[in-house]
């Protein structure tokens, strides 16, 4: 099976990339730039896999056949994440995505696998299912809901295979710099006296971040289809996550709980339901 990824230099692409090359699929990366250092990371995780350069904003009416007519296009891509709450989520991510992806779909493209988000659920508290509506709290879970509901009304006009992941929360090496985190692993190297957090009484679903790349990469190389949560389906205090953290690390460091306000775009506990991702890995 041919398959392509975009944003495969990014945190969870890099880890799915390399997942996906220990498979029998041919592998392809989508890339502004074949020079990326994300393909220098995976190069020296002895990955190394077809990249070709593709501007999302000039791909053209050709482009399903220039990036070699894949049976699969995985879709990770998308600028911004650190900023949920920017209206350019919107304004240009939003046209920018569904603008290549219809012009695949127009080109023949049979299946593609997109990463949405568990923010398209907003400000809904709980165990969340993916058969309930959506009420996105950011622009960006807007812009992501948004995009899912294009793609479900081009299929009522084409015929092609639609699987939309929702990833929960995920942690690991790559991360975005100021999430929790690697903010965490920077205050234990420089061996600081205490570390800033919240009260993390908020309950969270985490998975590492190689466990969310096997996940997604099992799921892309099925044939399964529809909306499908990625997490563990366990709800865990954002306090219990660091302390657990530490311990992995056999370190410790006096928490300054309570000395950032919670977030007000977020709901308070909220976890995945679990239950359609094991039925669709079999697990």
């Amino acid at each position: 099976m041919k398959i392509v990824l975009t944003g495969a230099t990014g945190f969870i692409g890099r880890h799915l990339c390399k997942a996906l090359f220990a498979t029998p699929h041919t592998v392809t990366v989508l890339c502004r730039d074949t020079a990326s250092p994300g393909l220098d990371w995976l190069a020296g995780q002895g990955v190394v896999p077809s990249a070709i350069a593709v501007d999302l904003d000039s791909a053209g009416d050709d482009i399903y056949e220039r990036i070699g007519a894949p049976d699969v296009l995985i879709h990770l891509a998308w600028e911004g994440v650190g900023n949920v709450q920017s209206p350019l989520h919107m304004t240009r991510e939003l046209p920018r995505h569904f603008t290549f992806l219809s012009r695949l779909i127009e080109g023949g493209l049979p299946r593609m696998v997109i990463a949405g988000s568990c923010s398209e659920y907003g400000l809904q508290n709980g165990s969340l299912k993916e058969t309930q509506p959506c009420h996105p709290s950011t622009w960006y879970g807007l812009a992501k809901y948004s995009l899912l509901r294009q793609l479900e009304f081009m299929q009522s006009g084409r015929s092609f295979e639609l699987l939309w992941t929702r990833p929960f929360y995920t942690y690991g090496e790559g991360q975005n710099p100021n999430s929790l985190y690697p903010q965490l692993m920077r205050a234990l190297a420089k061996k600081e006296r205490s570390f800033r957090m919240s009260g993390g009484e908020q309950l969270r679903d985490y998975l590492p971040v190689k466990e969310m790349a096997r996940m997604l990469c099992d799921l892309a190389t099925s044939k399964r289809t529809g909306v499908v949560n990625v997490c563990s389906g366990r709800p865990t205090t954002v306090r219990r996550m660091v302390e657990n953290w530490l311990a992995e690390h056999n370190a410790s460091i006096a928490l300054d709980l309570g000395h950032y306000p919670y977030r007000d775009f977020e709901p308070f506990a909220f976890w995945g339901d679990a239950e359609r991702l094991r039925n669709y890995l079999s697990i």
